[in-house]
């Protein structure tokens, strides 16, 4: 009886053994799987971010060793540098065209949302921006806004107006920067628009035709509660995507005449790579930041009382 016992417990220590084996090979695949996206994780943005967090207390060229200051970068920042407040300025005046494309973008959605023949070719036509070259449409549009031999003026001249010099004035550089982001985010929002009516159950606006509600009530009372989520989503990445514009800008203006069309990020990108200010780039990186979020948190505190979600 001890020797079959003792076979008894041996096999079952046996199994058990195979058991933490195998489970011992399980973790070692998934650790193995998932190794690849932690190190990209550590090496392009956790260490990178620590690293940029201390540069910014520091003075720092790129080239010399880091030379530890206290917070003299962001007390420069916010009190010293006028410049700072007039780019921060820049970046919400260029803003002012998000209303602006997601109006024109819901109008759009809604004109192609129709069962009508050859549809299909005019939602590719609208949504081709989006998928093409960021530098060739700014260049494009930069000949556009030429106001010697460009297409804008030269269409003004038609009608009898004279058009302004768009990007060499300070008075209307900006406006035309507005007008170019407005046209070049149509056809991405467009296409998410489109979704979210696909979307909305038909069944809603046949009740509110059987009692009697006009197409501007349906609008009111049904189209926007229901494409309200989608709404939100593209306020907020146009929010963090006109906070960190920055390539239309080196383009087409290099951030002038007279810094009016310079950017946050296009001020950073200065600071950084043209005067080697890497702890003071550092510290407007991470104010600039802090600020996005607080935007977004600040929208998605808002959207509680505007967005329904059934």
């Amino acid at each position: 009886m001890q020797k079959i016992e003792a076979s008894i417990d041996y096999h079952s220590i046996g199994r058990s053994y195979q058991r933490k084996r195998g489970k011992y090979k399980e973790y070692l695949w998934a650790y193995l799987f998932i190794s690849a996206p932690i190190l990209g994780f550590l090496l392009f943005a956790f260490i990178p971010l620590s690293f940029s967090v201390y540069v910014s207390f520091t003075q720092y060229s790129g080239y010399q060793t880091p030379v530890f200051q206290g917070a003299d970068n962001y007390s420069r920042l916010l009190t010293k540098d006028p410049l700072f407040w007039k780019t921060l300025f820049n970046t919400f005046y260029s803003a002012l065209g998000i209303p602006i494309g997601m109006v024109i973008a819901l109008g759009i959605a809604m004109s192609l949302n129709q069962k009508i023949r050859g549809i299909q070719f005019f939602r590719t036509v609208f949504f081709l921006p989006t998928i093409s070259s960021v530098v060739a449409l700014t260049l494009l549009w930069k000949w556009m806004f030429n106001s010697e031999y460009g297409m804008l003026n030269y269409l003004l001249d038609l009608i009898g107006i004279h058009g302004p010099a768009w990007l060499s004035s300070e008075r209307w550089a900006m406006p035309a920067m507005i007008i170019q982001g407005v046209w070049g985010g149509l056809g991405f929002h467009m296409v998410l628009y489109l979704a979210a009516l696909q979307g909305v159950p038909k069944s809603l606006y046949e009740s509110a035709e059987m009692d009697g509600a006009n197409g501007w009530q349906r609008f009111l009372r049904i189209t926007i509660p229901c494409i309200s989520p989608t709404t939100l989503f593209i306020l907020i990445t146009s929010i963090i995507g006109a906070m960190q514009d920055f390539p239309r800008f080196q383009i087409m203006t290099e951030g002038g005449p007279n810094y009016s069309t310079t950017t946050i990020v296009y001020y950073l990108f200065q600071n950084a790579f043209r005067y080697m200010e890497m702890g003071y780039a550092s510290a407007m990186a991470w104010v600039l930041g802090i600020l996005i979020m607080m935007i977004t948190l600040l929208n998605f505190w808002m959207s509680k009382r505007w967005v329904h979600y059934e």
